[in-house]
């Protein structure tokens, strides 16, 4: 079901603007050309609609939050809508503290967003307005297991009627759901976990599925995350066979993305539909 996504992305390379965490900002970038895309940072409030405006796609991360970061988040959302762009949320941390809360709650309320992702902990206090994020992680009694997962597709469903938008909930199992479909997807490795920034990595390959396959939100979203579950499987068996360590395994996870095919992807792809 890939192929085309995934081709797409490699033919118009997206270019993606990324107003994202400083932590991981780097492999945010090397992880979009690793994909086929293309990244620009650009987060200066001066700039940002115009940078915007040449670009297919804007991923928009709480990670390291401060009040001119919200500013050009707000302006670069608002002409990212007005030109029908796709716009990714990934709300890091959301619930962990009143201005991480209050900040996701403007920018859903001020911007459309095409995809929201984020773990299960972030998207129940995008539900209920408050949350028990542990930092910026999902709390451990929020975890989605195979006794929860039923519910957990239903809420992402309900979640994306509301929001209007494709979202992504992530985990030892990710969910990512329309208000019509969900797919249950079973790819990664518990290393990434280990790794800072796969969540962001992940938020802005999202963007550029979504920018490269407009008309396949859906779809560009969970192609997306198996993108990146799959590297994650390959680079963890690759760490193993030359007994490395979680540095060497970032650098084997980007490696993975640079070197996946169509091919690959659908056969080590573990989805379902809901």
């Amino acid at each position: 079901m890939f192929k085309t996504l995934f081709e797409n992305v490699q033919q118009q390379s997206p270019l993606v603007h990324c107003i994202t965490n400083y932590v991981t900002v780097n492999d945010v970038a090397n992880v979009l050309l690793a994909a086929g895309g293309s990244p620009i940072m650009a987060d200066a409030p001066e700039e940002v609609a115009d940078i915007t405006s040449i670009c297919t796609a804007l991923n928009l991360n709480i990670g390291t939050l401060n009040s001119r970061a919200v500013e050009s988040m707000l302006l670069a959302g608002r002409q990212a809508n007005a030109l029908a762009h796709p716009v990714v949320l990934d709300p890091v941390g959301a619930g962990a503290s009143p201005f991480r809360t209050e900040t996701t709650f403007n920018l859903l309320e001020d911007i459309a967003f095409t995809v929201i992702k984020g773990n299960i902990s972030e998207m129940k206090t995008i539900h209920s307005g408050s949350g028990t994020t542990k930092g910026v992680d999902a709390d451990i009694s929020d975890a989605v297991t195979e006794e929860t997962l039923e519910a957990t597709v239903a809420f992402a469903k309900r979640l994306a009627d509301r929001n209007e938008a494709v979202i992504a909930i992530t985990g030892a199992i990710d969910i990512v759901a329309d208000r019509d479909k969900a797919y249950i997807i079973r790819n990664g490795h518990p290393q990434m976990a280990k790794v800072s920034g796969t969540g962001c990595m992940l938020s802005a390959l999202i963007a550029a599925y979504c920018g490269a396959n407009p008309e396949q939100l859906l779809d560009a979203t969970a192609a997306a995350v198996c993108l990146m579950g799959v590297s994650g499987e390959l680079a963890y068996e690759r760490m193993i066979r030359n007994a490395a360590g979680t540095s060497s395994y970032r650098s084997y996870l980007i490696d993975e993305i640079s070197k996946m095919s169509a091919k690959k992807l659908e056969g080590g792809a573990k989805i379902e539909n809901r």
